[in-house]
């Protein structure tokens, strides 16, 4: 899997004596946990993340049970989302202080998949920093006008800081990408690491999946983590039908 020049490992999470604080945010496309869950887990716990924005976790029979099994063999604990938001879901390690959580369901389109997002506030240290999970609609005036309801919905969860990320379902040079980079900062296009295409694992050719963050959240590095330590190509291949984002933030306090 081709990678960027820049592969040098990413920050690791800590907190710094100003109250600021170096998180790890890990956006993945799940495909309803359809494939080899153990080799999903390990390249989950390998990214060592302090939130993970998950796309297509179960929706049906026993979901919630199966979201908090593959929390639990990654390191991590269920903090959203699910079927509740009709996909999206936002698992956190236990660094973070969660304040409040929203499930949100969009408007339904007759004829097209139920869309929604995961949303929390949570702290880390003195950072305070809210963060959105989604996945956009596969029709394009759809899909723009979801863009401008992930935009709204940041703003709503009034927090100094915010991250928002997910499978777009579309490019960069699309209208919907475009518009989220204007008003927020596209983590590959600020500092560039690892990987860049997300799909598919077999023949990456493609970005559809992104990490942003709002203006003040420094981005130390953001891709493909296809050589990160620990995470295999063989794991990547079998877990999913998408690459993951890894992204590593500097949150200041608030």
């Amino acid at each position: 899997m081709p990678t960027s020049p820049t592969a040098s490992p990413l920050p690791a999470s800590r907190t710094e004596p100003d109250g600021s604080a170096v998180i790890r945010v890990l956006s993945y496309n799940i495909r309803s946990m359809r494939d080899d869950t153990a080799a999903l887990a390990r390249v989950i716990s390998a990214c060592a993340p302090d939130l993970v924005l998950v796309q297509e976790a179960p929706r049906f029979f026993r979901w919630r049970k199966k979201l908090a099994r593959l929390a639990a063999a990654s390191g991590q604990v269920l903090l959203s989302g699910g079927a509740t938001a009709s996909g999206p879901a936002l698992l956190c390690s236990l660094r973070a202080t969660v304040e409040h959580t929203e499930d949100v369901l969009l408007p339904l389109t007759p004829g097209l998949h139920r869309r929604g997002f995961a949303t929390a506030v949570v702290r880390f240290g003195g950072a305070r920093v809210g963060v959105l999970s989604c996945h956009l609609s596969l029709q394009k005036d759809e899909r723009r006008k979801q863009g401008g309801m992930l935009l709204d919905q940041l703003a709503a969860l009034d927090t100094p800081y915010a991250v928002a990320g997910g499978d777009l379902n579309e490019r960069p040079n699309g209208r919907t990408f475009k518009r989220l980079a204007v008003e927020l900062r596209d983590g590959w296009e600020v500092a560039p690491w690892g990987g860049e295409h997300t799909s598919t694992p077999g023949d990456p050719h493609q970005r559809i999946d992104a990490l942003f963050a709002t203006a003040g959240v420094e981005i130390l590095g953001c891709g493909v983590p296809a050589a990160h330590p620990g995470v295999s190509e063989a794991d990547l291949r079998a877990a999913t039908d998408h690459l993951p984002v890894l992204a590593a933030l500097r949150i200041p306090a608030g």
